[in-house]
């Protein structure tokens, strides 16, 4: 928590965050031409906003790309916002964004807990439904195999497990059915990456193939689900934001 306000006591690293969410997923060179400063006070200011863990990183051939991730700033709502301020406040997580197609979204946590304990409470249905707003998720978890979502009376979501490796990684294509709009999306991936740090867990998941201007309503519920599955796994408590407020 306090790297996370510290970084964002700086107004040139609130403005960098303003552009990751105008536009997510820059270079390092588009990031500086919008600034007037030295490419070193570009890079240094990123730096920081990475170790706060408000900006993750991904290689794509030669250019390393920077991603706003909105879950620190989710966990500083639940812990703080929240004990204080009406339910409208969730607004804050409600990150949503257009980017260049296909849209990518990646979202970053550390959590006390070891990845045998984390890979069961994301593909163990019952455990599931406790941060995912009631949902669960039904498979037998072997490459290629079928997986539901659902709230028990309901289908909410449906795909196939692309790739299955625990308690490490977990690549899902996914169709959402809450909604015809959802629907109407379409197939996305959803990739699940486990690391092992200390007595935690680095847990990463990467939302993509969604289409340039996708709904936000497939993407915009990490935050608060990604804060749930800490929280229940840190504490055994859970969550009382109401699910309504998922995508505000």
């Amino acid at each position: 928590m306090d790297a996370v306000f510290r970084a964002l006591a700086d107004a040139t690293r609130r403005e960098l965050l303003d552009e990751l969410f105008r536009e997510d997923g820059q270079s390092l060179g588009a990031l500086e031409r919008r600034f007037e400063m030295s490419r070193f006070g570009v890079m240094k200011h990123l730096k920081q906003l990475e170790e706060a863990g408000l900006v993750v990183t991904r290689r794509r051939g030669r250019e390393k790309l920077h991603f706003l991730n909105p879950v620190p700033i989710r966990l500083v709502h639940d812990r703080w916002v929240s004990k204080y301020a009406e339910p409208w406040t969730a607004a804050l997580s409600g990150l949503k964004t257009r980017l260049e197609n296909p849209m990518e979204k990646i979202f970053e946590i550390y959590i006390k807990t070891t990845p045998e304990r984390l890979w069961e409470a994301i593909t163990d249905t019952e455990i599931r439904r406790k941060y995912n707003f009631g949902v669960g998720i039904v498979s037998d978890f072997t490459p290629g195999s079928r997986f539901e979502m659902t709230n028990g009376e309901f289908a909410l979501g449906e795909g196939e497990n692309l790739e299955v490796d625990p308690p490490r990684r977990l690549v899902q294509r996914a169709t959402m059915l809450w909604s015809d709009d959802v629907r109407n999306e379409g197939p996305t991936r959803i990739t699940w990456d486990i690391e092992p740090v200390g007595d935690s867990c680095r847990l990463t998941v990467t939302h993509d193939e969604l289409r340039e201007g996708a709904n936000p309503e497939l993407y915009g519920g990490w935050p608060m689900i990604l804060s749930g599955l800490k929280t229940w796994l840190e504490t055994g408590e859970l969550l009382t934001t109401p699910g309504s407020l998922m995508y505000s």
